[in-house]
This record gives C-alpha cells, structure tokens and sequence, in this order.
C-alpha cells in the first residue's frame, strides 16, 4: 500500500491485488459497505494520518479507479463540515469520525505510469522495447513524464510482464486522457517507447 499526498485536502492510495487478497477482498467488493471494506479504509485512514498527517474526520469523498492487473488508485478528497448542519450540538456531542464516503468506481483498460526521471524513463523503455512494438503516448504533466499506454495497442497475454517493468521504473497513476491532453504537454504523439529507443541510449551503454 503507497500512499501520497496530492494537496492539502486530497491524497492518492496505491493499493496492489496482493494487498486486497491479503485482507480477503476481491476487486468487487470495494464499492460495498462490507466490515472488511471498512476495516482496509480505516487502516488506510491510520497509514494516512501516520505517514502524512492527514487527518481524515469530515466528510469524504472516495474514488476507486480499477487498473489492469494492477490493482486499485483510490483518492480520497476530504471535504469541510457542514457547520449548521452540526450548530445545535454541544462539542462533547459532535460526532468523531464523520466519514460521509462518498465511493465511484471507474475501471480502466489502460495503463499510465509515470516517471520522475527522464533517464529512468530511457532505461524503462529500452526493458520495454521486447514486449512494445508500436505503442505508446508521452506527456509532460506536473513535472513528470507519463507513459500512456493503450490496451487495443499492446499484446493482452503480455499485460502483466508491461506491468511488472512499468512497475519496476514508474509509478501506477490514474490521469485519463482528458486530463493529459488538456493541461499536460504532448512530448511523442505516437509509438513512444520506439522513438525513445531509438533516440537516446540506455544510461550504462
């Protein structure tokens, strides 16, 4: 389980299949209000708190994006009390934990992963370069470098060895396109990992 803050109000949960078989819970069940789905998000509540100080009382909003055998990016936005709505309480009768969870599911085929480090970027996909022949979008959004990939593109029986370099180097994201083409910038419009192979050199070569 990795955890990131994205702002004051809004962190980022990597959470991995093994994770949620650990705590026997399949892909389905994260939607539903089911003990162990509440016992995870408390557990990722605690990490948060303990890791970033984020305190999670208040509602919250929570969405769960399904990756290709990846697992799941759940963000999780916290939102202000609603004062009025708790004005004829005396503060000893003010409720704990408000977790107004507010859950949407959206399962995505594709892959995006991200990279920090334009050279670790380079050695990534030099390693990709046996499973990927023509594929591949990168952008530049929020100081990072993210590999867009698209499923109609790529060779399904090889997902899960994509998967494993991308992990590897990048860090699982959930950006759609939407979102990159309108505020990221278009670096390779097409067949990314090819030109970036043929273009610069693995670092120790």
């Amino acid at each position: 389980m990795k955890i990131e803050r994205l702002s004051q109000d809004k962190i980022r949960i990597f959470l991995t299949f093994d994770d949620l078989s650990e705590r026997g819970i399949q892909k389905d069940d994260m939607w539903q209000e089911i003990p162990k789905v509440h016992e995870l998000f408390t557990e990722m509540m605690d990490q948060a708190y303990n890791e970033l100080g984020f305190d999670a009382t208040g509602p919250l909003a929570v969405e769960v994006f399904a990756l290709p055998a990846q697992g799941m990016v759940v963000i999780v936005t916290r939102g202000k009390y609603d004062h009025q709505q708790y004005s004829h309480l005396t503060e000893d009768e003010l409720p704990e934990e408000v977790y107004e969870m507010e859950v949407t599911l959206e399962e995505s085929d594709t892959i995006v992963y991200a990279f920090s480090d334009i050279e670790v970027l380079i050695e990534a996909a030099h390693v990709l370069r046996v499973h990927i022949t023509e594929a591949g979008k990168l952008y530049h959004y929020k100081d990072k470098w993210v590999l867009y990939l698209e499923p109609d593109d790529l060779d399904s029986s090889k997902h899960s060895s994509l998967i494993a370099v991308l992990a590897e180097f990048g860090i699982s994201t959930s950006y759609t396109q939407a979102v990159l083409d309108e505020y990221g910038k278009v670096i390779i419009e097409e067949n990314a990992v090819k030109v970036l192979c043929t273009h610069f050199k693995r670092h120790d070569s």
